[in-house]
């Protein structure tokens, strides 16, 4: 049987990893938390205490890579509020464990933000010229890991990650004075996050770069306010903005190269 390790056992990564023992591959998973170790064994995950730092990382990295030719790294970086780390420094102390490692592919949980937000058409093609911190040390963060000859990396850029327990419309129903009313969304729903892996891995798409956003872009108000209804909830009012702009994320790749349908095209 085939192992995989997944670094970031969180609202993805948890997922993912029954979906891969569902499959009949072995994982291992990494927590921050010593209380969730338990819950990672009962779903049947090898469960290991890892934290990243700056300054160096913690916990048996090694057991946690053992006899893992796959590592896929879901750790989001932490630049919000009061949070302000370097996560390229992060990622960079992990790396000679992984290249002591018998790893030789390694899947990195990307996001759009390495594109800015100018009004475009955006493809895998798009050179990313990001326009925040947090979409400046991803794409660090990416080419740091793309340029080690040590394993082969393929980059997962989702868009928005919703789910049947996480929607931005919980946060935005009854909200007023929004902004941005006419921009596109560009959103991806759990289920598929996990086919799309699932699929590179199934394919073996290495050293590939994939955009991953459901094809369906309405302008943020009409979507947010639609499904304000469909939840019964207190809808969004937005402003009026002649700066209503932004990206339109394509993902296509997905679909050609992974010949990969969506589960919720229409989110």
């Amino acid at each position: 049987m085939t192992k995989i390790s997944i670094l970031g056992c969180g609202w993805l990564g948890m997922p993912l990893a029954k979906a891969l023992l569902q499959n009949n591959f072995l994982v291992s998973g990494s927590t921050t938390s010593e209380d969730k170790l338990k819950v990672l064994e009962q779903q049947g995950i090898m469960p290991f205490l890892i934290a990243l730092s700056e300054k160096e990382t913690t916990g048996n990295v090694t057991a946690f890579l053992e006899n893992s030719k796959i590592l896929i790294i879901d750790i989001p970086p932490k630049l919000r509020g009061s949070e302000n780390e370097n996560f390229v420094s992060k990622i960079r102390n992990i790396i000679p464990f992984i290249e002591k490692s018998v790893v030789t592919k390694v899947l990195f949980i990307s996001s759009t933000s390495v594109y800015n937000d100018a009004a475009a058409l955006v493809s895998e093609e798009t050179v990313p010229q990001p326009d925040t911190e947090s979409g400046k040390q991803l794409l660090q963060t990416e080419q740091l890991l793309q340029n080690n000859s040590h394993f082969k990396t393929t980059v997962l850029r989702f868009g928005g990650l919703i789910g049947d327990d996480r929607h931005p419309i919980k946060f935005l129903a009854g909200r007023e004075n929004l902004d941005q009313p006419d921009a596109p969304i560009n959103l991806i729903h759990q289920e598929d996050c996990i086919g799309i892996i699932q699929k590179i891995i199934s394919t073996h798409a290495w050293n590939v770069t994939f955009n991953a956003v459901a094809p369906f872009h309405p302008s943020r108000e009409q979507y947010y306010t639609q499904k304000a209804v469909d939840l019964n909830l207190a809808l969004p009012k937005f402003i009026s903005s002649t700066n209503s702009v932004g990206k339109i994320i394509l993902g296509d790749r997905v679909e050609t190269v992974l010949k990969y349908t969506f589960a919720k095209p229409n989110l």
